[in-house]
């Protein structure tokens, strides 16, 4: 039987949770092959990958004949035939993929002419027109027609971002963009604050002394809100969000910053830096 193949994308915040899992699960390092889908030149929306992926969206894992298409499913699949038992997820795993908590629109959003300005000449306007041109690559060649209203809906979803971006959009789309995009960081916010002091531990992770599957989504996803804001790798690391928070952040989410950053997982995981 062939080794599972796990697509990655090593800046891929959801990508990482897998990664984080296979790392505290005990696996071999060759227990699992890698491959990489460079997300950042749109290599997800090949029609090949989206054979694979109709979602096309990483992590994306392939075992035993069949093909595991969403972070919950791909992380379970590790967690079930892993040499390490870990505590089982929880709800919890739905609730931190809602919507409203997701940790790549941070990344590419504005709340006002300046961000949208440093946006302009920065990450979201480069990712976004790469995106574009990807799509509208990919979406032309013959291999492409099953897929034909994923590619509609997908260049249609991009358009309106990345014309605010370039200075294309009306002032009325721009500033409903501004509105959803301080929405999104109050919501994060509140979550931090008010939810996680609840839900997390006084020592330890959600899974107890050592992480738990429920930590491997929650690690990844708190990773990338402190890279957003502008913070590091580290166990001061977190103090960045404090100027989104307008408070210091909750002891409870210190703490388990700092349980986390203990983790050989971790260290290698981000040892270039958050992402």
């Amino acid at each position: 039987m062939s080794k599972p193949v796990l697509y990655i994308f090593g800046p891929s915040v959801w990508a990482t949770v897998p990664r984080l899992a296979v790392e505290e699960l005990g696996f071999s390092e060759d227990a699992i092959e890698e491959k990489v889908v460079n997300l950042g030149e749109g290599a997800n929306f090949t029609p090949e990958f989206l054979k694979l992926n109709p979602n096309a969206t990483l992590p994306t894992l392939v075992a035993d004949g069949r093909s595991y298409t969403t972070t919950g499913q791909v992380t379970k699949y590790l967690v079930n035939h892993a040499p390490k038992r870990v505590t089982p997820g929880t709800a919890f795993i739905d609730k931190i993929h809602e919507d409203k908590y997701d940790p790549n629109f941070p990344l590419l959003l504005a709340r006002n002419e300046e961000e949208a300005k440093a946006a302009a000449s920065g990450f979201p306007l480069v990712f976004l027109q790469n995106r574009h041109n990807a799509l509208e690559k990919h979406s032309k060649t013959p291999e492409a027609a099953e897929f034909k209203s994923f590619y509609d809906e997908k260049i249609r979803a991009n358009a309106g971002p990345l014309a605010i971006f370039k200075g294309e959009a009306p002032e009325e789309a721009k500033q409903s963009f501004f509105k959803q995009s301080t929405t999104h960081w109050e919501v994060l916010s509140s979550f931090i604050l008010n939810d996680l002091p609840v839900i997390l531990p006084e020592s330890g992770f959600l899974g107890g002394p050592t992480p738990g599957e429920d930590d491997f989504h929650l690690g990844g996803w708190l990773a990338r809100i402190v890279f957003a804001s502008g913070g590091t790798a580290g166990k001061v690391g977190y103090k960045s969000l404090e100027k989104e928070l307008k408070q210091p952040v909750p002891p409870k989410v210190a703490a388990y910053w700092a349980a986390w950053n203990e983790r050989p997982s971790w260290k290698k995981i981000y040892a270039d830096g958050l992402h």
